[in-house]
């Protein structure tokens, strides 16, 4: 059974990531990680999505995510998925993933989570009632290497005018392997930021970018946190042995 937590002391945290040093043991390229801080800590989650989105913090009423799980609580690293499915404002679907691990797969992949979000329309209803759908992974690798692209977002369009065909149905990608291509804009929406948070080794790094921006700051607390929860830190650790092990399994094939 997993033991109910005491409410966390943000003044104490901080104290203690104030002295933290050295390497990070797990920051947020573990998937685990990832949603462990994005589903405990709401205020991050908006600022995540806000960023991306590119919208303002008022326009954003509500964010809930419709797939959580008990944090802490074993689980078989061969089966779990750790994609957060989020409703954003009571309307739409965004689909947030963190993939470290090239399979060959992604485009395929986040095409088939993208549609099963899509197709939400219950029956009775009318088409015009399709809620939007977004897909955004976060990869640690270049999805075409032909065309490396730190954040990049599809369409459906016309291959002639590029006249869009619809908004509903986004894919969008963050490049973690390719931060310095981050334009104006993404820089502007700190997007570029928060991909070098996730990628930060050391705690020095996480308190340098904590000091710029008040979601850097609260996502820094969540991977001080979990990082000092043995519970946690083991399933992170499951994670990285399911990886390595695959990583293997894959060169031995080839």
């Amino acid at each position: 059974m997993i033991k109910a937590k005491s409410p966390v002391n943000n003044d104490l945290l901080n104290q203690k990531l104030q002295d933290a040093h050295g390497i990070v043991p797990y920051n947020m390229t573990n998937d685990y990680m990832f949603r462990a801080v994005l589903q405990s800590n709401n205020k991050v989650l908006r600022g995540l999505i806000c960023a991306l989105l590119h919208l303002e913090e008022s326009e954003v009423h509500s964010v809930e995510i419709t797939n959580p799980i008990i944090l802490g609580e074993a689980m078989d690293a061969k089966e779990i998925r750790l994609d957060i499915n989020v409703v954003l404002n009571h309307r739409g679907s965004i689909n947030l993933e963190m993939q470290v691990a090239n399979k060959l797969n992604w485009q395929n992949r986040s095409l088939i989570y993208l549609s099963r979000a899509f197709d939400s329309l219950n029956r009775g209803h009318d088409y015009l009632d399709v809620q939007p759908a977004i897909d955004i992974g976060f990869l640690d690798y270049t999805l075409f290497p032909d065309h490396p692209e730190f954040y990049v977002t599809y369409k459906l369009m016309n291959m002639k005018n590029y006249h869009i065909y619809s908004d509903n149905f986004v894919l969008s990608v963050v490049d973690l392997s390719h931060i310095d291509l981050a334009t104006g804009e993404d820089k502007k929406y700190h997007i570029d930021a928060g991909a070098k948070l996730f990628k930060a080794t050391t705690w020095e790094e996480i308190k340098k970018m904590a000091a710029t921006d008040e979601y850097l700051q609260e996502a820094s607390r969540s991977i001080f946190q979990f990082n000092t929860d043995e519970q946690i830190q083991k399933l992170c650790r499951d994670r990285v042995e399911y990886y390595q092990d695959l990583h293997n399994y894959e060169r031995a094939i080839a």
